[in-house]
């Protein structure tokens, strides 16, 4: 007897459907094809075992079971549960009419038990997009998966509740969300708030202009000074995500198991891996392809901590995708693309020591030790970072200061105000905020006046900047604007950008 069995399979961050043939026929054996992994192969312990002590019999026949398309490769244990309800099925142990209404996903354990899986909530999407009634599915991933409201998504825990599922014995209610009521009640639990924060107004006010024009920024100081307390509090003074954003970074955290929240994902995700880090596990790929961690910062924030002491190789690799916001890679046997627009803060020491250069000082770095410490970072990564701050430590008198600082909610206030001119000004454009302007969007939406365009020039010319710095400064000058909620860009604006370029003074890179 044929019986066909629906499930899915995810690459990238979409999710293909697969049909599983099961065929028991004359003679004996246990047939499996259909480019399964070693996982899939290994399903058939799982599954004999399961059934055995569940009371079914093993079918003494020969089971073919065909995965199609049979030249996609497949792996995981997710299919352990469809392979158990068409055997089932196909050797008249129950009567499921109703099996191919449904995508069938979930792994088994020896005595039944069902456990999660990965990548539910584009595999639910893929199912709606292919007209099935419902989703059956672990339990754990229920709410994840409850999100697609147009599908009926059924969360279960063992093979018998299935079962008693397709036999019209017993059916449960489906897993139900309320997206918006819990994506609104999370958007403000935060861990981190600048309240917190003694002192540091003036790199606060640089994270709020980054924040504000969704711009790279790099902090430089010595250890301690406060660095990665303040780049954790980043996500807090973004715009809150959109549903559409929270969407599309729950559906990468889902195709890697990282869903840890009910349902969506409410707040922007902040990645900080170690510099150790490989150009693979950073950007994504691997022989089954899977996002890094730039497409896990996708609409958040990705903190690389001691910026130079990451492998050259690993930096580079960011230049691509910090322009393009995404990442295609290329293999023999795939091509695959993954999201990546994230904001990237960085941070270093600026030297070896961690000591800021002093050429007056006996005790602290060399010129050339200091030189050579920077030169560890190439100029074209360089060129994709708006905003360079110093970081002093904070003087005592600051830091036991009883009162409360300014709090994340009113900073993120005036960033959400300015983020909103800069989405009308966009509207007719692939554009969402000043940092993805390029020199011909510049020409249309930064004019300077004359005295900004001398103020420029004397910058340009008496600190040295590069010639790099010129359209970093307009951009910030751009966002400036915007959070004065003013149409124009003024010299005040192109004075306060002049100061986030540190590196592209003299001295610095050389």
């Amino acid at each position: 007897m044929l019986v066909a069995v629906y499930s899915s399979s995810v690459f990238g961050v979409d999710a293909n459907l697969i049909t599983l043939e099961v065929n028991i026929g004359q003679g004996i054996g246990y047939h499996l094809v259909g480019l399964p992994d070693n996982a899939i192969k290994e399903s058939n312990y799982r599954i004999m075992a399961a059934l055995t002590n569940l009371g079914y019999k093993i079918p003494g026949k020969k089971i073919t079971i065909n995965m199609a398309p049979a030249d996609m490769r497949k792996e995981g244990a997710a299919y352990d549960l469809p392979l158990a309800l068409g055997i089932l099925a196909a050797s008249g142990q129950i009567q499921a009419d109703s099996l191919q209404q449904y995508i069938v996903l979930g792994e088994l354990a020896l005595d039944g038990t069902i456990r999660p899986i990965k990548g539910a909530l584009p595999i639910v999407l893929q199912a709606l997009r292919d007209g099935f009634t419902g989703f059956i599915l672990p339990k754990e991933n229920a709410e994840e998966a409850a999100i697609v409201k147009s599908l009926e998504v059924y969360g279960v825990s063992h093979l018998t509740e299935v079962i008693a599922f397709f036999e019209q014995k017993e059916k449960p209610a489906p897993t139900k969300v309320d997206v918006r009521k819990e994506f609104e009640a999370q958007l403000n639990a935060f861990a981190f708030d600048f309240s917190d924060v003694k002192g540091q107004e003036t790199i606060k006010r640089g994270m709020e202009i980054a924040a504000a024009g969704g711009h790279n920024i790099l902090l430089i100081g010595p250890p301690g000074a406060g660095k990665t307390m303040l780049a954790k509090r980043l996500p807090s003074i973004l715009p809150p995500l959109r549903l559409e954003e929270a969407l599309e970074t729950t559906k990468i955290h889902s195709v890697v198991g990282k869903v840890k929240t009910r349902g969506l994902i409410h707040q922007r995700p902040f990645r900080s891996p170690h510099h150790t880090i490989s150009d693979v596990a950073l950007v994504g790929g691997g022989s089954y392809p899977q996002p890094g961690e730039i497409s896990l910062a996708h609409n958040g924030v990705l903190f690389l901590d001691e910026l130079p002491e990451f492998k050259r190789s690993v930096l580079e690799v960011l230049r691509q995708p910090l322009e393009d916001r995404e990442i295609t890679i290329s293999r023999a046997r795939f091509t695959v693309t993954y999201p990546a627009s994230f904001m990237l803060v960085a941070s270093m020491n600026p030297s070896p020591s961690g000591q800021f250069y002093d050429p007056n000082s006996k005790s602290g770095p060399t010129a050339f030790e200091r030189q050579r410490y920077l030169n560890k970072l190439s100029g074209p990564l360089l060129d994709r970072i708006d905003l360079h701050i110093e970081v002093e430590p904070v003087p005592f008198a600051q830091l036991s200061e009883e009162r409360s600082a300014e709090s994340s909610a009113a900073i993120r206030q005036r960033v959400t105000a300015a983020r909103a001119l800069q989405t009308k000004r966009f509207q007719d454009l692939p554009l969402h905020y000043n940092a993805q302007m390029t020199t011909r969007h510049l020409r249309t939406f930064c004019v300077l006046d004359a005295s900004s365009k001398d103020l420029l020039k004397k910058a340009m010319e008496r600190l040295s900047l590069s010639a790099r710095a010129y359209d970093r400064i307009i951009k910030v000058s751009r966002t400036l604007a915007d959070l004065d909620a003013v149409e124009h860009i003024q010299s005040a604006h192109i004075a306060e950008a002049i100061q986030y370029r540190s590196l592209d003074r003299e001295g610095w890179l050389g």
